[in-house]
């Protein structure tokens, strides 16, 4: 039995029950396609039954305010996904009748939709032989052909693409990607995998040389740059100063606390010292530590953030255009980042 019926023989068996794999409406197979990039399925699927149930359609998603995407994703992180799904949403709104397509060519002119998500909803929706090729599809193929090549090389891209191409089922490619897709994720995993177990065992090149733990091979990537944030929480009666972020840097548009970024940890007499500070907040400001500084790892950037209660004994000597009160009960409005919404689930405001 060649791979691909092996594997589509071992899926029938051992396949996932996923919501997104009970429909060919290719909106819903878009929504789970963008929700788990970056994501686990575990955490990924509250976030697609809530999406759906207030947002049935691509239109309904279209006509949504982006505070609303951004505050339904709080808490998937890489928030620039949610703003390109309302790019796309208002495009397939405007352009297409409100109508998802599902071509191939079609998808990949879409923001945030990329090879791989064009190749997964076009097969998955309307049974175009696209073969998909995501982390689990590169970790199953490296191992089972013994491919070197960097996964993420532009070599290596070009070798996986033919391998996964050439061994996709033309009759049936859907079943094929979530075979392989499947395969990835839940037996042949990044650490530990089931090979005991495997229908590939004997003829799995990794397997038979004992070159599991070393494949796929990856180049390593940029190191990370340290940030440091320290946020300012000021209280005025049932009020909280909020800040909303700007375009161009991470969290864009997402509301925070208002804050000085520096170059190194600040403690409370640095910070009462600060140029900045003392513009905004005066001389005579009370600081005390809420949060100790805390560690948080994004992309490329480690983000050290320490919380300060501000106190004033009287109002703000100015405020940034981006500042305003927000009525305390109408905070879990706002659509806010990890950082910010951790802190407050954890104090008393």
């Amino acid at each position: 039995m060649i791979f691909g019926e092996e594997l589509q023989a071992w899926y029938q068996e051992h396949k996932r029950d996923l919501p997104w794999r009970e429909t060919h409406d290719a909106y819903k197979i878009w929504l789970s396609e963008i929700i788990l990039q970056q994501t686990r399925v575990e955490q990924g699927m509250p976030y697609y039954y809530r999406f759906v149930e207030r947002f049935n359609t691509v239109v309904d998603f279209a006509n949504a305010d982006e505070d609303d995407i951004l505050h339904l994703w709080q808490g998937l992180g890489y928030y620039s996904r949610g703003r390109n799904m309302h790019k796309a949403a208002r495009i397939v709104r405007d352009q297409y009748n409100g109508i998802f397509p599902v071509d191939y060519k079609t998808l990949l002119s879409l923001p945030g939709v990329g090879e791989y998500t064009a190749a997964a909803i076009s097969s998955f929706a309307n049974n175009e032989a696209q073969a998909v090729l995501d982390g689990n599809v590169f970790r199953v193929l490296a191992r089972y052909y013994g491919i070197e090549t960097p996964i993420n090389s532009t070599e290596g891209k070009k070798v996986f693409a033919a391998i996964a191409k050439e061994n996709l089922d033309h009759n049936h490619p859907a079943q094929y990607n979530q075979a392989i897709m499947d395969f990835g994720a839940i037996h042949c995993k990044p650490k530990q995998p089931l090979c005991e177990q495997c229908v590939f065992r004997l003829s799995c090149y990794a397997f038979t040389r004992g070159e599991v733990n070393q494949l796929p091979v990856k180049l390593k990537g940029k190191g990370s740059r340290d940030r440091y944030f320290n946020y300012f929480i000021l209280k005025n009666s049932d009020h909280l100063l909020m800040s909303k972020r700007g375009e161009g840097d991470v969290w864009q548009n997402l509301y925070e606390f208002p804050l000085l970024e520096s170059d190194h940890t600040m403690d409370i007499i640095d910070i009462l010292n600060d140029k900045w500070f003392v513009s905004y907040f005066g001389q005579d400001a009370d600081l005390s530590i809420l949060q100790q500084q805390t560690k948080h790892i994004l992309s490329h950037q480690n983000i050290y953030a320490t919380f300060f209660e501000v106190r004033l004994k009287g109002d703000l000597i100015q405020k940034k255009s981006n500042w305003d009160y927000v009525i305390l009960k109408d905070l879990d409005k706002l659509a806010k980042h990890k950082l910010i919404f951790t802190f407050l689930e954890r104090s008393n405001f």
